[in-house]
């Protein structure tokens, strides 16, 4: 991941992010990393707050083991 990814990218940026879970949080078959796919809202020395589908994500920097901006999403098609 670069560092500085953070500390350069605007508000509202649309990331992925591959992040560790907590022990306390890893799934029933062991899964040990999550990805997150949203909107940055705001960026700390520790945390990265994502806006998601799903809701606000709290993401711990430390955890981070990748990022990057990405696209926005694809507009819809319309109905046949």
């Amino acid at each position: 991941m670069d560092p500085d990814l953070f500390t350069t990218i605007p508000s509202g940026t649309r990331v992925v992010i591959r992040y560790r879970l907590a022990p306390d949080e890893q799934g029933s078959a062991g899964e040990r990393l999550s990805d997150a796919l949203g909107n940055v809202q705001s960026v700390t020395e520790t945390h990265v707050v994502l806006e998601t589908r799903g809701g606000m994500v709290s993401i711990d920097r430390a955890g981070i083991t990748h990022a990057k901006a990405v696209p926005p999403p694809p507009a819809r098609r319309p109905r046949r």
